[in-house]
């Protein structure tokens, strides 16, 4: 394809979008352009533009999300958005409920690793900021405490990447601002329960 094809064909790909975009400006939209989300399986995203497709000769409008930091872009069907599970960033009294998950006590199941990471791995792809943030309370180490398995620390990057992706959105944060956020709470609380954990064992001997 030429120069002068490719140009005509991103013209016209360009006309397509902004006519489906006034079209459906007319109506109101759960979600705008520009607007981050958060979609279960991949985290937040920013809603980049509106698509109109013909797929066996019905036409579809679609949602398109960038997530930036994995390179990635994912078009969902308007009518579809809620039963994918797709939602509005967290507000900023969730942000914070999320945060006090971190300071409660780790609650490890007594079953075999596969079933719990399994679990793990359903609340990371949950889209349930509160569910994500346990997954990172449960899974975090401290320097003072045993070493993860390879597994264990997959999943817990894996659930704190996700959950400060979130947060950092919500108070305007770099991810890199947001980790330091929450594991600086992490630490806080491992050492507050270690002390505590130390005192009781002193009553004890006593």
């Amino acid at each position: 394809m030429g120069f002068a094809e490719r140009q005509v064909e991103q013209a016209s790909y360009k006309g397509k979008t902004m006519a489906t975009e006034k079209k459906t400006a007319s109506r109101k939209l759960k979600y705008k352009i520009g607007e981050f989300v958060v979609y279960p399986a991949h985290g937040v995203g920013r809603i980049v533009a509106l698509e109109e497709q013909e797929i066996a000769g019905a036409k579809l409008e679609l949602f398109v999300i960038d997530f930036e930091k994995d390179k990635m872009r994912l078009r969902v069907p308007l009518n579809k958005c809620d039963s994918v599970g797709m939602r509005k960033l967290s507000d900023k009294n969730m942000a914070e409920d999320a945060m006090k998950v971190l300071t409660g006590k780790a609650r490890v199941k007594r079953t075999m690793w596969s079933r719990r990471a399994q679990e793990y791995e359903a609340k990371i792809n949950s889209g349930d900021l509160i569910s994500v943030a346990e997954v990172v309370r449960d899974l975090y180490r401290s320097d003072r405490q045993p070493e993860q398995s390879y597994s264990e620390r997959q999943l817990y990057e894996s659930a704190l990447d996700r959950m400060a992706r979130e947060i950092a959105c919500v108070k305007k944060l770099d991810d890199a601002g947001a980790v330091s956020e929450i594991e600086a709470v992490l630490e806080k609380s491992s050492h507050r329960g270690e002390k505590a954990a130390a005192a009781g064992a002193e009553e004890k001997a006593a």
